[in-house]
């Protein structure tokens, strides 16, 4: 698994060769060789993306219509590419970069079409449209997110392969030998107007969460540190290789948290760390929290310099921009400022180069998704999921228990009752009455998530509900229950907060977290902490994503390699009708000292 040294010094090689050929223009004055002459200044821009997730075209996969939300946002890399352009446009090509902070393969269904159905890595195979895209775009350098990993490693290199630009991870090594096993960082000259050349360095940084989220994928081939200690290790050789300027892009959130708790010894979340504790840094491209920041301010505690850090908007809906400003001073170039900010995509026409590059595959992938699969007799909706027991979630904890006990059948956990989790992932999903397609039941489940079965205890399970009802806010008997202010409490995403087929509970929100299951029963009898049940349970999940307790360190009895929703997918396919009337039954509730606020 270690890296192509020839590849990758011929590739940064050849991207440092690519000299730019023109400057900002400096007025003449500026230019000054002589004693007293005002000093020689250049400044250029760094655009930056994150988080892309497979979206080419302002289009919504999962409704087949244009994308949009409340806010209006669009979304996509021809939307982005019009941004670009402008950009070039106003800076001048030759002084601006393009680069990408990871979480790119995954997310659409047409990212998952080219992965599953008509794969890149097939004899023959099609080009990634995403790598179709950045290339005509310009891209100069991207990244490597924690998604990459999802489809295996086969189709990242199949993808690395079809990139004109390099994919960084310094904190992604071989296994076996510590080597880097990818590019650790990129580097380019940009050419100014005074005939001095400004050395600008990309160091990219990955996900360590990548271990456990993808621990099927990268377990015994590659390993993930912590992004200080990488950058610790390459800024500095950065820095004696000349760089003027290092820039950072990290697929790393900056909230200092992690979602895995102990899991591995890394913070999930380090941008902000890195611009602390490591000096050097000028500017930090940050992705993985999918949170819109135009401009964060941090001061090294060893320099006191201040690292600017900006994080665009998910799925394409912004641009970073870097302005940088340079001074020439005692014989070298040094940053003088720099300044971020976001442009956003809703005000962009979708470029029509990049449009019909990809055409044909958005035709395909749109047919795709329309396929009829089934019939329901009812229509199903996430919209109240998030604080009553409704049948669409109901039904994929159905499908998931019915998968896990065919799996044991004939086991010796075969007599084991089998429960099941499931969350709202997108309150947007629905299954209509009548005819159900690929789309709409991809709908509920929009992650690559696999299926999984772990051993708990009744008390473990208790626990594993008492931190899932951490997600409601903290509300008093009395007055009226807004539900808009009800979740989330702790900024808790809806895909953290877990609903568990097979058992009754109430959740009394007028009580603090940590107290608040009541009526816990298997049965129609009071849950038996000491009994054992099986748990159906998503990849994330298991590996501790959410960081609930005990699941990550339960044994596991089975593990699937398809994803869930390809799961449901076959299962609409074999019975052909999906009976609302089988998911009807309302098993949880949340109460205020007992009673119903629903």
């Amino acid at each position: 698994m270690s890296i192509d040294r020839r590849k990758f010094l011929g590739r940064t090689a050849a991207t440092g060769a690519g000299v730019a050929l023109a400057g900002t223009a400096v007025p003449a004055e500026a230019r000054g060789h002589g004693h007293g002459r005002p000093p020689q200044r250049y400044s250029f821009t760094v655009m930056g993306t994150t988080d892309l997730h497979g979206n080419v075209f302002n289009w919504d996969y999962f409704t087949d219509k244009e994308f949009d939300d409340k806010d209006h946002n669009d979304v996509g890399l021809a939307k982005i590419s019009t941004l670009v352009e402008q950009v070039r446009r106003e800076k001048g090509r030759s002084n601006t970069l393009l680069i990408d902070a990871g979480d790119t393969i995954q997310g659409t269904q047409l990212s998952y079409y080219y992965a599953k159905v008509d794969p890149i890595t097939g004899a023959g195979g099609p080009v990634h449209p995403m790598a179709q895209a950045m290339n005509a775009i310009g891209y100069d350098a991207a990244a490597l997110g924690n998604h990459e990993f999802n489809y295996g490693i086969p189709v990242l290199r199949k993808f690395e392969e079809q990139c004109d630009f390099p994919l960084l991870g310094a904190n992604a090594l071989d296994a076996r030998t510590g080597a880097p096993a990818f590019p650790p960082y990129w580097m380019t000259r940009l050419r100014t107007p005074c005939g001095r050349t400004v050395k600008v360095a990309v160091l990219g940084l990955t996900n360590p969460g990548i271990a456990i989220w993808d621990k099927a994928n990268v377990q015994g081939k590659m390993t993930f540190p912590g992004l200080e200690e990488q950058a610790a290790k390459y800024v500095p050789r950065l820095r004696s290789m000349g760089a003027d300027v290092v820039i950072v892009s990290a697929h790393s959130g900056s909230s200092g948290t992690s979602s895995y708790g102990d899991q591995l010894p890394h913070i999930e979340n380090a941008a902000a760390l890195v611009a602390e504790q490591v000096p050097g840094i000028d500017a930090i491209l940050v992705g993985h929290a999918h949170t819109e920041i135009p401009e964060y301010r941090v001061t090294n505690k060893e320099t006191g310099r201040e690292v600017v850090l900006s994080e665009p908007l998910k799925w394409g809906q912004r641009l970073t921009l870097f302005d940088f400003g340079l001074v020439w001073r005692k014989g070298r170039w040094a940053v003088e400022s720099v300044a971020a900010k976001v442009l956003n995509s809703n005000a962009a026409a979708e470029d029509p180069r990049i449009t019909r590059l990809l055409g044909d595959e958005q035709a395909k992938v749109v047919r795709y998704v329309n396929q009829v699969i089934g019939t329901s007799t009812a229509a199903m909706a996430a919209a109240e999921a998030p604080y009553k027991d409704v049948p669409i979630l109901d039904f994929i904890n159905h499908v998931q228990a019915e998968t896990v006990k065919a799996a044991l059948a004939g086991t010796e956990h075969a007599a084991l009752p089998v429960l099941s989790q499931a969350s709202c992932f997108s309150r947007t999903a629905a299954i209509p009455a009548g005819k159900v397609t690929i789309r709409e039941v991809a709908g509920l489940y929009p992650f690559e998530n696999t299926l999984e079965a772990r051993l708990l205890t009744g008390a473990q399970l208790k626990e594993y509900l008492e931190f899932s009802a951490r997600y409601y806010v903290t509300t008093p008997a009395g007055g009226e229950v807004d539900p808009a202010k009800l979740t989330n409490a702790g900024n808790t995403p809806d895909y953290n907060y877990d609903v568990i087929s097979g058992l009754g509970y109430e959740i009394d929100i007028a009580r603090e977290p940590g107290s608040r299951i009541g009526k816990l029963t298997y049965d129609g009898r009071p849950l038996d902490e000491k009994a054992q049940f099986v748990l159906a349970v998503n990849n994330y999940r298991a590996s501790g994503g959410g960081n609930f307790p005990h699941i990550a360190k339960a044994r596991q009895l089975w593990a699937n390699s398809d994803e869930i929703r390809n799961t449901i997918i076959a299962w609409v396919k074999a019975k052909g009708t999906i009976d609302g009337a089988r998911f009807a039954s309302v098993d949880w509730r949340l109460t205020r000292d007992g009673t119903p606020v629903f």
